[in-house]
């Protein structure tokens, strides 16, 4: 039911295929890109598209291409790191804070509450300045700074079914609260975590992208989507060199797009209240 409600998205169909392409595509760089993506050639220095070079070149000679799959890769990894890594935080701490209440619960949210009360970006440059850029920072802090979004819907739906009947049941055989948590609190919130993980990749994504736009993120010359739209701050390179920052910045676009419409499809093929709808 819930594959056949989905397949009903064409939209998400549509970005679902472009997401395993640009996955393949990133994941078979070493096979199928035409240079290395360091490799510097200073007599074909900001050429445009080309034969030898599709997409280009860069101000060092590099190929446009080569470094867009490289890139791929490393945008595509610490979007999914990133948001398993948030996913497990938020979901813990969501379960803890709507299963046990009282006081865990109200430390929980107000922790929750600073975090959120920051915005995200400016929070996110401190940060990375404070501790350095690289990937596992990445990582660690869109972590940090995302599990309260999941933690507090996890928290609602938890706070709802504890009182079910059927874990009223379960406590009055003997069940134990991991028991409770893991086989009935966990598989009911579980569709919950898909869908916000899902549309997750797509923030960290962009996120990464901000902090390598602005030279906080992932040490260079390591290719990413972001750090490739580095020179893009200057007016020669946005005028005069579109290839420059177009491939990077539309790969962003079509993934975080994609992602989005699948998400959205997700959301409605698992919320058993939408059963029914198109």
């Amino acid at each position: 039911m819930v594959g056949r409600r989905f397949l009903k998205h064409r939209l998400a169909l549509v970005g679902l295929s472009l997401l395993v392409v640009i996955a393949l595509a990133a994941a078979l760089a070493p096979y199928i890109a035409p240079y290395e993506p360091s490799r510097t050639d200073l007599r074909r220095i900001e050429e445009p598209p080309s034969v030898q070079h599709l997409l280009g070149t860069d101000q060092l000679g590099r190929d446009v291409l080569s470094r867009l799959l490289f890139g791929g890769r490393v945008s595509l990894m610490v979007g999914v790191v990133a948001a398993l890594t948030t996913a497990l935080f938020g979901t813990v701490l969501g379960l803890l804070a709507g299963f046990t209440g009282g006081r865990i619960d109200s430390f929980i949210m107000r922790v929750a509450d600073v975090v959120m009360s920051f915005p995200m970006l400016p929070l996110a440059i401190v940060a990375v300045a404070i501790f350095g850029p690289g990937t596992f920072n990445i990582v660690l802090v869109a972590a940090v700074l995302m599990w309260p979004g999941l933690a507090r819907i996890v928290r609602s739906r938890c706070l709802a079914l504890r009182e079910a009947d059927f874990v009223q049941a379960a406590r009055a055989v003997g069940a134990g609260s991991m028991w409770i948590i893991s086989h009935h609190l966990l598989p009911n919130v579980f569709s919950l975590i898909v869908v916000w993980s899902t549309l997750n990749i797509a923030q960290v994504i962009l996120l990464e992208s901000g902090l390598s736009f602005l030279g906080l993120g992932v040490r260079i010359p390591t290719p990413t989507w972001g750090n490739m739209l580095t020179d893009a701050q200057s007016l020669r390179v946005l005028k005069g060199l579109p290839w420059l920052w177009l491939p990077p910045g539309g790969m962003i676009f079509v993934t975080v797009m994609s992602v989005n419409l699948v998400g959205d499809a997700l959301r409605d093929a698992l919320d058993p209240f939408l059963k029914g709808r198109s």
